[in-house]
């Protein structure tokens, strides 16, 4: 019979061993096979410190509201930059990780610094090329259109949104290019 609150009774180890076959196999540490790993043995380790040396913070990281300092070793990959970057460490210094508004504030960063790095792009003077880096090209040579039907492939289901995701923001700003040079020549 399990615990429900009309009959909220404890029942004993010994009432629950004989009840449930295999229960409390592992209440022995002998029985366990980790306890040894459950032993405080600093000796055992061959570890000569009690924390890690802390890796020193060059430039400001964000942290979690929930964590008193960072951890001792932490990545640089990709620091933060720009109003990307802003809206990163509002979201690290405003919201706790438990907040829905913390991630959706991170996935509006990521979004913002996908804009602010196709922009970016074009101030190099190599502009992204979205026909070579969607692998649009390789659809004729890699059998791309036989290999969507008949088969159990799982991004099937999006293959209709995928062009108005990829060429949609080119050809609006293509668009939006062309309505100014028109507006600028027709005030002329």
């Amino acid at each position: 019979m399990p615990y429900t609150a009309e009959d909220p009774r404890h029942w004993s180890a010994d009432e629950l061993r004989a009840r449930i076959p295999g229960w409390g196999a592992d209440l022995d540490p002998a029985d366990r096979p980790s306890y040894p790993k459950l032993k405080y043995a600093p000796g055992d380790t061959g570890a000569h410190w009690e924390l890690p040396e802390q890796q020193p913070e060059l430039t400001p990281r964000e942290r979690s509201i929930e964590h008193a300092r960072l951890t001792p070793a932490f990545g640089t990959v990709a620091p933060l930059r720009g109003l990307s970057g802003a809206v990163r460490r509002f979201a690290y210094a405003r919201f706790s990780e438990g907040r829905a508004a913390h991630w959706l504030l991170l996935i509006l960063g990521d979004r913002i610094d996908a804009v602010e790095s196709h922009l970016a792009s074009f101030v190099t003077g190599h502009p992204d090329n979205p026909s070579t880096e969607t692998g649009v090209l390789s659809e004729k040579r890699r059998h791309g259109i036989s290999s969507r039907f008949g088969s159990k492939r799982a991004d099937v289901k999006h293959h209709w949104i995928d062009p108005i995701l990829v060429a949609g923001p080119w050809v609006l700003a293509a668009w939006s290019v062309v309505a100014l040079l028109g507006r600028m020549i027709r005030r002329r």
